[in-house]
């Protein structure tokens, strides 16, 4: 994992977490009026996850900068493309209300849990 990998993860991360206050502020108070409630919670679920895998890209790209790894730069990837596939599809279905979005989720979260493994590999070799 070179230079540009940990200036990706560390940028990515602090963009990721930058939208996710938008988006949790947009959805409390533009959408809460215009969502149906279950689409709210989609929603909400979209920035959860968002916040949770911009910090994590956030500790992937320091981590980097002590131990460079081809295992964390797996990890960052799949957060980022998670990110995307996972939190972009529910933040699409909340507001188009369009279910066949849905399918795409499942990919992001296998992305989402690829990154948690390999940053698990890392952690466990570190150790």
């Amino acid at each position: 994992m070179g230079e540009g990998m940990v200036k990706f993860c560390l940028a990515l991360g602090a963009g990721y977490g930058l939208l996710g206050v938008a988006l949790g502020a947009f959805g409390a108070h533009a959408l809460r009026e215009r969502l149906a409630p279950d689409m709210l919670r989609v929603w909400e679920t979209a920035v959860q996850y968002q916040f949770w895998h911009a910090l994590a890209l956030l500790a992937v790209g320091l981590l980097a900068l002590r131990a460079p790894s081809t295992g964390l730069a797996i990890a960052g990837g799949s957060f980022a493309v998670g990110v995307l596939l996972f939190s972009g599809s529910l933040y699409a279905l909340a507001l188009s209300e369009v279910r066949v979005l849905g399918a795409i989720t499942p990919l992001g979260g296998l992305a989402l849990l690829i990154g948690w493994a390999a940053l698990l590999w890392v952690a466990l070799r570190m150790a």
